[in-house]
């Protein structure tokens, strides 16, 4: 056995290793990492309200109030205690920016927003449509060539129309 010149001790930065420090000298099971249970991404709530008061550099009573107002509406959890997400510090700093340097008041800013949300939204569907129209279009190429490459190839000889002399009369019944 090598002395151990670690100042963690005999048993690494982790614990003992395979047989060591186990009753019986059972080798140890080696230790997965476990799958990721959540993936963090813009929109997950994770902030409490003072971390996102200090990460927006507003008052948490500051955030209270713009909740109450419905200009940044945070997560709940199932205590009602409120859950900030990245994109709500981002909406908060935007909302403080546009109240410090541009002094918009809060109902217009709060208008602005709906006004944002709205256009992104239309945004979405009309890239919905698009991909819907671009679908719809691929099918009605695919139909039509199919129905092209039934037609028969055969020459058909062509005849002028006749002009025929016949007369045909038409009596409506009674």
């Amino acid at each position: 056995m090598i002395p151990d010149s670690s100042p963690l001790g005999p048993m690494g930065p982790i614990g003992p290793g395979v047989g060591e420090g186990l009753p019986g000298g059972a080798p140890r099971a080696r230790r997965t990492a476990p799958p990721p249970q959540y993936v963090l991404t813009e929109d997950t709530p994770v902030y409490v309200i003072s971390v996102a008061a200090e990460l927006s550099g507003l008052h948490p009573q500051t955030l209270r109030q713009y909740d109450r107002l419905g200009l940044v509406c945070p997560d709940r959890t199932a205590g009602r205690g409120r859950r900030y997400s990245a994109r709500d510090i981002q909406q908060l700093r935007e909302v403080q920016r546009l109240s410090q340097d541009e002094g918009i008041n809060l109902a217009g800013i709060k208008r602005i927003i709906e006004l944002e949300n709205q256009v992104t939204a239309l945004q979405s569907r009309i890239a919905e449509l698009a991909d819907s129209l671009e679908g719809a279009a691929t099918t009605l190429q695919q139909r039509e060539a199919t129905i092209h490459a039934s037609y028969r190839r055969d020459l058909v000889p062509y005849q002028p129309p006749t002009q025929s002399s016949a007369l045909v009369v038409w009596r409506p019944k009674r």
